[in-house]
């Protein structure tokens, strides 16, 4: 049975965030979402402009960004939304506070303590990556014992602790970094956490649950979610992966141009020939993002062959993180939250905000590669990022110290 405590009658309170999951791990993330921005926006500034001065973090900044956003923003997003349907999907009880609070102390640990690192605490680092596999390998043995306990395969389960397992292997590369390791443990970790661990669960959640959210609200709609389609996508992101960390850049495109062509037969299968409520529509608008990255991915190593340069940089990597990711963060969380808060299933005019505001950033910081001036549309891209998310965050944050509108437990 679920554990049950005395809860003020209405208000906000800290002690609604642990009645759920996807209550604590969402604030947690919102909370680490700003943070790692802010920090990473100061940074930025401090570069560009040399009367701006910031603390020389032990391990070079771009790196820790990369980190923070892969390992500890992002994952604490992912194992609140699976730590909560992983029992649904298995037909199993849903988890306890004990389960879930152990995960969410260390994330929410690990990058508070990563962060005062980066700002001079000389044992911050170390202590932060510590408590972050902590949370990390907590939450895979928790969702590991759920695959153990069902009596059927659920692959869309099995595929997105695949995703984790190998997000615990990139954030052990990085400790072994941080010990004194070299640097090419650094780029496997940085590497693993976009193809291995984020794409992928992305991926995963967006073929199971896209076509049944619209299955549910568009008259005749057909769900198409065929697991060979998954399947394929797992191993072209392994192949893209490998031909990386061989830094066989020239040849990616034999993994990214299948890969854009499955992402566009996705899309085109997925999204509903009919009118269709705003929730659901920010879910297939951020898809489009993935096929726009493999068009840039695919872009990039072509020329690379050709030339030898990287002419767009680290576009689309951005393409990806903010695109994709962040677009589809918003849409997600917010239906989450408004599904499992008892509000209605619609899209509030915070979240179409943060959403838009995020197509902006996005292609800011896409373009920012090919501008005379880079550093300072990285910086006003970083800017509108904390911009675009904090009025959702503040929103969301609210919700989830605040009881169910309908009165329902969790």
């Amino acid at each position: 049975m679920r554990q049950t405590t005395a809860l003020p009658p209405s208000g906000l309170s800290a002690m609604y965030l642990v009645q759920a999951p996807h209550r604590l791990m969402f604030f947690i993330g919102a909370g680490n979402l700003l943070l790692a921005m802010l920090w990473w926006a100061l940074w930025l500034a401090s570069a560009r402009w040399p009367g701006w001065t910031m603390p020389q973090a032990p391990i070079y900044a771009g790196w820790l960004h990369a980190f923070l956003m892969q390992y500890l923003v992002l994952p604490s997003f992912i194992f609140g939304f699976l730590l909560t349907v992983f029992p649904r999907w298995m037909g199993l009880p849903a988890l306890q506070r004990s389960h879930y609070v152990p995960v969410g102390a260390g994330l929410m640990g690990g990058q508070l303590a990563l962060l005062l690192g980066a700002c001079g605490w000389e044992r911050g680092l170390v202590l932060g990556l510590w408590m972050a596999l902590a949370g990390w390998l907590t939450g895979l043995a928790i969702l590991g014992r759920l695959l153990a306990q069902e009596r059927e395969r659920t692959w869309h389960a099995w595929s997105c602790l695949a995703g984790l397992s190998l997000g615990a292997l990139g954030l052990v590369a990085f400790i072994a970094f941080a010990l004194g390791a070299s640097a090419f443990w650094v780029m496997f970790s940085i590497k693993i956490g976009s193809v291995g661990l984020l794409l992928p669960v992305y991926i995963t959640v967006a073929h199971r649950m896209f076509p049944f959210f619209a299955g549910n609200v568009v008259p005749g709609y057909r769900a198409w979610r065929p697991m060979g389609w998954l399947a394929g996508m797992w191993t072209l992101l392994l192949l893209h992966l490998v031909l990386e960390l061989s830094h066989a850049h020239a040849w990616l495109w034999l993994a990214d141009l299948p890969l854009l062509l499955a992402s566009v037969f996705a899309l085109w299968r997925w999204w509903p020939r009919a009118r269709m409520p705003g929730l659901l529509a920010v879910l297939f608008i951020g898809t489009a993002w993935l096929p726009l990255t493999f068009v840039l991915y695919l872009a990039q190593s072509l020329t690379y062959q050709l030339t030898g340069q990287f002419v767009l940089g680290r576009a689309p990597m951005h393409a990806l993180f903010i695109g994709f990711f962040g677009s589809l963060l918003v849409a997600m969380v917010t239906r989450v939250t408004q599904g499992h808060s008892g509000r209605p299933l619609v899209m509030p005019p915070v979240a179409w905000f943060s959403f838009i505001a995020i197509q902006v950033v996005a292609a800011m910081r896409v373009a920012a590669e090919l501008m005379p001036d880079a550093l300072v549309w990285q910086v006003l891209a970083a800017v509108g990022w904390l911009l675009a998310f904090l009025p959702w965050v503040t929103h969301i944050g609210s919700i989830y110290l605040s009881p169910r509108a309908d009165g329902q437990p969790g």
